[in-house]
C-alpha cells in the first residue's frame, strides 16, 4: 500500500490510499475544498448530529475547517478524516455537477482515524457523524468494516496494526452498540474522563463547589478495544459477514 500522491490536505502518519471501499460503501480522504460545504449543508439542519462529539455543529464551511479541520486533522499526524459514500445511492446530479460529490455514490457522512501510534501498532475509529437517512443501513457497519480491514489486515491490503480503540460517551448507547456489534470489547469505563462543553450530556453527577469549569458537565467514557488476535481468529469473517447482509434504507 502507497501513499496517495498529491493529497495536500492529509498528514497521516501511516500509509493512505486514495480511497478505501467495500462493494457498497466507500471511503475518500476529506479534502476541505471538495467536501466541507458539502458536509456543512447536510449535517446543517441535523445539529443533534454533535450531541455526543466534542465538536460542532458548525455555522459554515469556514468554520469548520479553520476550528476543526486544520487544527484537529491536519496538523496533527495521528489522525485522517473520511468522507463516506454510499455506493447504492446515486449522488445528486446538482453536487456531481459542481464537483460536490465523486461518482462513487451519495454523500453519507464522515469518519476517522485518529490518536494513531506507528510505535504501538494502533489507531482509533472515531469522529463518525452518519447522516440521518443513512443511519439504520448498510453504511455505519460497511464504513466502520473498511476501517477494520484497512487497520488489522497485513500487508498489501491493509497496516498490520495489532489494536483498534473505539471511545463513546458511556450515555451514547448506539455507539457502543455499533463497535460490539462489529466485534469491540468493552474493557471498562473511565470515570470524569473528560471536560465536555456547557450543554452537552454529562455523566449527570453534579460538579462540586469551587470546581474551575461549573458549567461544564464531566463524561464518563466507555473504552473498547479489538485486538489482531480478535481480529484473526473470529471477527474478520464475522465483519466480512456483516458488511455483506442487505438493509433497506
Amino acid at each position: 500500500m502507497s501513499q496517495v500522491e498529491g493529497l495536500h490536505d492529509a498528514n497521516f502518519c501511516y500509509p493512505l490510499p486514495a480511497s478505501l471501499e467495500s462493494e457498497r460503501v466507500a471511503l475518500t480522504p476529506f479534502i476541505p475544498a471538495e467536501h466541507a460545504q458539502l458536509f456543512i449543508d447536510e449535517a446543517r439542519p441535523f445539529p443533534e448530529l454533535f450531541k455526543y462529539l466534542p465538536f460542532g455543529p458548525f455555522s459554515d464551511a469556514a468554520d469548520f475547517t479553520t476550528n476543526h479541520f486544520d487544527p484537529v486533522v491536519r496538523d496533527n499526524k495521528g489522525n485522517v478524516l473520511f468522507a463516506i459514500y454510499d455506493k447504492t445511492r446515486a449522488a445528486p446530479r446538482a453536487q456531481r455537477d459542481a464537483g460536490m460529490a465523486t461518482p462513487q455514490g451519495k454523500f453519507a457522512g464522515i469518519i476517522g482515524c485518529i490518536k494513531s501510534s506507528p510505535e504501538n501498532l494502533v489507531t482509533e475509529i472515531g469522529c463518525i457523524v452518519i447522516l440521518p437517512a443513512f443511519q439504520r443501513t448498510h453504511v455505519a457497519s460497511n464504513a466502520v468494516g473498511i476501517l477494520l480491514h484497512y487497520a488489522l489486515d497485513t500487508a498489501p491490503d491493509g497496516l498490520g496494526l495489532r489494536r483498534v480503540v473505539w471511545q463513546a460517551n458511556e450515555l451514547n448507547v448506539p455507539s457502543v452498540c455499533l463497535a460490539q456489534r462489529m466485534g469491540f470489547v468493552l474493557e471498562g469505563i473511565l470515570r470524569w474522563d473528560r471536560v465536555l462543553p456547557a450543554g452537552r450530556p454529562g455523566n449527570g453527577i453534579d460538579l462540586r463547589d469551587g470546581d474551575p469549569r461549573t458549567k461544564c458537565p464531566g463524561r464518563n467514557t466507555a473504552m473498547l478495544g479489538l485486538t489482531w488476535d480478535d481480529w484473526e481468529h473470529e471477527w474478520r469473517e464475522k465483519v466480512n459477514e456483516i458488511m455483506a447482509r442487505m438493509s433497506t434504507p
